[in-house]
C-alpha cells in the first residue's frame, strides 16, 4: 500500500511538471509583442504601421508565416499566408471538428465578429486589415491550389465550401 502511494505521488508530480511550466508560458505569452511557436500572443506593438497604397502581395510568396492580431479580443498568433489574383488570404483547418474550432479559436471570434485585425510581416512591417471569411467563388480554386503547391496542404474548394478549412481575406480597412 505505501509502495502504491509513492507510486501515484511520483505519476502525479511527473504530470504535473509538464503542466505548470505549459500553463505558465501560455500566461507570459498572453501580453507578449507577438506569439511564439506555440502560444497566442499580445497586441502586435513594434515595427512600422504601413500607410498608403497597398503593396504587390506577390512578395508574400516568399513568407513562410505571419504574425496576424486580433483587436477583439486582443491576441495574436502565427498562420499561413497566400497571395492569389493581388490579394492576401489566411487559412484555418480542421474547422469541423470540435477539436479544430477550439484550438483555432481566433477563427470562430474573426468570423462572429467585426474582423478587425493588424498584420505583421517577416520585416516587422504591420497592416491594418480586415477579416473577411470567404465561404464559396471561382477565386477558392486558385486559393487552395496555392495552398497547396506552397504549403504542401491538400485542400481544395470542395473542403473550403463544406467549411472543413476556413479561408480568411485580409481586406484593407476602410478609412
Amino acid at each position: 500500500m505505501k509502495m502504491l502511494k509513492m507510486g501515484l505521488q511520483i505519476l502525479g508530480i511527473l504530470v504535473l511538471i509538464p503542466l505548470v511550466a505549459t500553463a505558465t508560458l501560455r500566461f507570459e505569452y498572453r501580453n507578449a509583442d507577438g506569439p511564439s511557436i506555440l502560444f497566442p500572443g499580445g497586441e502586435l506593438v513594434s515595427g512600422e504601421l504601413h500607410t498608403g497604397e497597398e503593396p504587390d502581395w506577390r512578395f508574400t510568396d516568399d513568407v513562410g508565416v505571419v504574425e496576424l492580431q486580433l483587436e477583439d479580443p486582443l491576441s495574436s498568433r502565427r498562420l499561413w499566408i497566400i497571395e492569389y489574383d493581388a490579394r492576401i488570404y489566411v487559412p484555418s483547418g480542421y474547422m469541423a471538428s470540435t477539436l479544430g474550432r477550439i484550438w483555432k479559436h481566433w477563427a470562430v471570434h474573426a468570423d462572429g465578429g467585426d474582423g478587425l485585425a493588424v498584420l505583421r510581416i517577416d520585416d516587422g512591417t504591420r497592416y491594418e486589415r480586415r477579416l473577411q471569411r470567404v465561404h464559396e467563388g471561382p477565386e477558392l480554386d486558385g486559393i487552395a491550389a496555392k495552398m497547396a503547391s506552397k504549403y504542401g496542404a491538400p485542400v481544395t474548394r470542395a473542403d473550403i465550401e463544406a467549411g472543413n478549412t476556413w479561408i480568411f481575406e485580409l481586406e484593407p480597412r476602410e478609412g
